[in-house]
């Protein structure tokens, strides 16, 4: 079946960087586009980033130039590089399958003041 590992999130100061990895199972990974979503506390969940079984991408405008999605098929793995993070990108990170209805566990991305 089909299973999402999520990882990499914590706490952070503003500014820095952190990088979120995405490791799944159970699909034929590089025929899939790739998403990360995020949700705060008392949001609704939010599509951040997605990239496409040939790579392009795309992002939610508050992180075009920040937040970098990729991927490497031959680690069934999608990554997103978190540069200049705000207060405002706290939340839990989910990456999902497109057009899959299945969540992993998410990670927690704390950004302190």
């Amino acid at each position: 079946q089909v299973q999402l590992v999520e990882s990499g999130g914590g706490l952070v100061q503003a500014g820095g960087s952190l990088k979120l990895s995405c490791t799944a199972s159970g699909i034929i990974f590089s025929s899939n586009a790739m998403e990360w979503y995020r949700q705060a506390p008392g949001k609704e969940r939010e599509l951040v980033a997605r990239i496409g079984s040939t790579y392009g991408t795309r992002y939610v405008d508050s992180v075009k130039g920040r937040f970098t999605i990729s991927r490497v098929n031959a680690k069934n793995t999608v990554y997103l590089q978190m540069n200049s993070l705000r207060p405002e990108d706290t939340a839990v990170y989910y990456c999902k399958i497109r057009d899959v209805d299945y969540w992993g566990q998410g990670t927690q991305v704390t950004v302190s003041s």
